[in-house]
């Protein structure tokens, strides 16, 4: 037991290790909140595009979904951060992170919005038609309110899981909260600053988690 605290839950090296992991968590937080912004933006915009019904479009769209919802989060980020520079653009660690995160939020989001846009009857639409509402109108005061309300469960479950994801900027040298913990593990061979990182992560998505359940439960129709 006194190994255990000693190699794990070290109370002297987690305090060295405070500093550096605050810094590197509000790192996380700030790529987890700009990776939400891109990814529902995003998700929304695609979804909403579908109901032109152009079928070039969709089939761009559904390219999207399938390339981004398919290939692993880590591949999306590398190829951002060591590929695009042959092509002359060079992106930060920050950026590399939350562009790809976000691209596969928003394969999910399109997805998502698409399928509680299409499950609204068809009479809402008939509905507002009679009341002489213009297209615009219609889905902007009648169709996307309730798509909203739909969607908004699987949505933030769908954030949590995408999320996660910011530990993978490491990969990229981004001192994110990993970063920063495994920067001192090495410094002092010890993992404790990873338990410390592992409580950070618990304290920033055990209150996403409780509040996607929340959503969940006021979301139901009955």
């Amino acid at each position: 037991m006194d190994e255990l605290r000693e190699n794990y839950f070290n109370l002297e090296i987690i305090a060295g290790a405070l500093p550096s992991v605050l810094a590197g968590f509000a790192t996380t937080v700030q790529v987890a909140l700009t990776v939400i912004v891109i990814g529902v933006a995003i998700g929304l915009g695609l979804a909403l595009l579908r109901l032109v019904g152009n079928r070039y479009v969709n089939g761009l769209i559904t390219a999207w979904v399938e390339l981004f919802r398919t290939l692993p989060q880590l591949v999306i980020l590398i190829f951002l951060y060591f590929a695009l520079p042959y092509a002359g653009i060079r992106l930060s660690p920050f950026l590399a992170t939350a562009l790809a995160l976000g691209a596969v939020l928003s394969a999910f989001c399109t997805e998502i919005f698409s399928a509680a846009i299409m499950a609204l009857p068809k009479g809402q639409w008939e509905a507002a038609r009679a009341l002489s509402l213009s297209p615009g109108r219609t889905l902007r005061l009648v169709v996307l309110p309730q798509a909203l309300r739909l969607a908004t469960p699987l949505v933030t479950n769908r954030v949590i899981a995408v999320t996660k994801g910011s530990a993978l900027g490491i990969a990229v040298s981004l001192n994110d909260t990993l970063g920063a913990a495994q920067s001192y593990m090495s410094i002092t061979a010890n993992p404790s600053p990873l338990m410390l990182a592992a409580a950070l992560y618990l304290a920033f998505f055990i209150p996403l988690v409780v509040l996607s359940r929340l959503l969940e439960r006021r979301m139901q129709p009955y």
